[in-house]
């Protein structure tokens, strides 16, 4: 059987010279591809570890920082520009949506031991759906519950938190600073000084008028 030819070379050679020509630029591109989607996963681990570690300082810019980063991190990708997102993906930006409207949105009316409780299980959520897209595998009361935060730390966080309330108000003018004064600092020789020039006041007083003396040179001199 002859074999077949294209311009004078068999297509067995034909397909030695396309894995020679094609091979490196596939393999730049699979590394590529392989870099892009380690890169992503890193971005992930890192807003997951952000939020872990400050699950019980939500107030702490590092927590702030990682869940303003869910929407960019979670985005997804555009592939011939077509917005692929995976349904993973999609659970986490949902959930951050929630927390976020819930964040931006507390009714005057409502107890703040309600409203908190409510924070922490859409948290929770958040956190537990990251974990899922990450690969990890929590249950929800470990998230919910198996952080550590000193005492300490809760109570300086919720002391500071009520200073600059305070201070707000104050700077607003919406409260007044109460004063109590109890004494006030006194010059010994200025109390007594003052003391004899109401004694001399009040014996120059006769019968509601005062008496004044004028005194004048005396003659010769």
């Amino acid at each position: 059987m002859q074999p077949t030819t294209f311009l004078g070379i068999e297509a067995q050679n034909w397909a030695i010279i396309f894995a020679t020509l094609v091979g490196p630029i596939l393999a730049v591109q699979a590394q590529k591809a392989i870099e892009a989607l380690r890169e992503k996963h890193n971005r992930k681990m890192y807003v997951f570890e952000q939020l872990m570690a400050t699950r019980k300082a939500r107030l702490s810019p590092e927590h702030v920082r990682a869940l303003n980063m869910i929407d960019l991190v979670f985005y997804g990708q555009r592939v011939i520009g077509v917005q692929r997102r995976s349904t993973a993906e999609q659970r986490v930006l949902d959930c951050w949506k929630e927390y976020l409207d819930h964040l931006n949105n507390r009714h005057e009316d409502e107890p703040i031991a309600q409203w908190s409780a409510k924070g922490d299980e859409l948290f929770t959520n958040i956190l537990h759906e990251i974990s899922a897209d990450i690969g990890y595998r929590f249950d929800r009361v470990q998230l919910k519950r198996g952080a550590y935060s000193p005492i300490a730390h809760g109570e300086i966080e919720e002391e500071q938190n009520e200073l600059r309330k305070a201070t707000l108000s104050l700077v607003t003018g919406r409260h007044a600073l109460k004063m109590n004064v109890v004494g006030m600092p006194i010059d010994p020789d200025v109390a007594n000084a003052n003391a004899m020039a109401i004694q001399r006041l009040g014996s120059a007083v006769q019968n509601g008028a005062i008496k004044i003396e004028i005194a004048g040179e005396k003659a010769g001199v």
